[in-house]
């Protein structure tokens, strides 16, 4: 009989749970050689972070990246309290005695209109203030639009490859090689009554080809990534691989292109309201169709098409301040 109790007797290891104990058992070295020692400072300082950790580190001490950010957040705080800090109701004319056609003159600045009046008589502040909420409705709701558009069509190209690839991507092509504008014009034309409804369609279906093409090519390098190799080896299926690995993978250049589209999209939909396919209620007023109106008295009152144009630059230069800082932060190739 043995020695030892038969209560504390060990199990036998086969060969190959052998063989798996020692990897085990190595990997555990291994790792408690490599882990950082909590009191050594320089070792804590080389360990490694997350991508939004090393992006909000660059972000944050880039001054364009809060130029950019303090613009926006003007913005949208100026277009949530709009209605209640215009001074005046937009569409009532109540400058109307002093503004003449004849004489081509406008209402100037006065207490209580520091703007002054427009080309009917309506003050020119309460109407800038309001026409940014209308600015900031056609510019997230077209890149809503746009960027859930480009999602659909990025996921069947570049999850199933293929004919549906080739069709989607020529599809996408044809698209391209129509100018933005233009093809916004030639979509807006298409509805009998203008209005910022038809304005948002027109821009975001400008945009759909554009993060279609981006999210399309970012799939396409997940797809030989080592992670997916591993779940098709493992048997996983193709919407879990698509949805648990690939599209994670992939949104980040797709939501920072989406923030420079926010501009593009503004500009679009200020254009198309300067021709007169935006809405065409004069009582609800937009930047585009503020610029409209002061164009046949630009050059006696430069002051009507000056303050319109300048909110429109400006707004649009933080969205692409903060999208460009947004890409150089996440770009993999600017990590140190």
């Amino acid at each position: 009989m043995s020695d030892t109790p038969s209560g504390l007797e060990k199990p036998a290891l086969s060969p190959l749970s052998a063989v798996g104990a020692g990897r085990k058992d190595r990997i555990d070295r291994l790792a408690a050689l490599g882990a950082p020692d909590p009191d050594d400072s320089a070792a804590g300082s080389e360990r490694g972070v997350s991508l939004i950790a090393e992006a909000w580190r660059r972000l944050r001490v880039s001054p364009v990246f809060w130029v950019g950010a303090v613009i926006i957040v003007a913005f949208v705080l100026l277009a949530i309290v709009a209605p209640w800090i215009a001074p005046h109701d937009p569409g009532e004319q109540l400058l109307i005695g002093q503004t003449s056609r004849a004489r081509n003159q406008i209402a100037p600045s006065q207490p209580g209109f520091p703007l002054g009046g427009d080309t009917l008589g309506r003050d020119l502040f309460s109407r800038l203030i309001l026409g940014s909420r209308q600015t900031l409705l056609v510019g997230v709701f077209a890149t809503l639009i746009g960027l859930t558009g480009g999602l659909i069509l990025g996921i069947l190209a570049g999850a199933f490859g293929g004919v549906v690839d080739t069709v989607v991507m020529r599809i996408v092509d044809v698209m391209l090689s129509i100018p933005s504008l233009l093809l916004a014009i030639s979509i807006s034309v298409l509805f009998a009554n203008p209005n910022l409804t038809t304005v948002i369609i027109a821009v975001s279906v400008v945009q759909i080809p554009v993060f279609a093409r981006l999210l399309r090519g970012q799939m396409l390098a997940q797809r030989e990534s080592d992670h997916v190799l591993a779940a098709r080896s493992l048997g996983v299926r193709r919407p879990a691989i698509v949805f648990r690995h690939m599209l994670p993978n992939s949104l980040s250049p797709v939501i920072v292109q989406a923030t420079l589209v926010v501009a593009v999209s503004i500009i679009d939909a200020a254009a198309l309201s300067f021709l007169g396919l935006g809405s065409q209620d004069v009582s609800t007023p937009e930047w585009g169709q503020m610029l409209g109106e002061a164009q046949d008295r630009i050059d006696s009152h430069p002051g009507l098409a000056f303050w319109p144009a300048g909110c429109i630059i400006v707004v649009s230069l933080g969205f692409t301040l903060l999208g460009e800082t947004l890409r150089e932060a996440i770009d993999p190739k600017n990590r140190r």
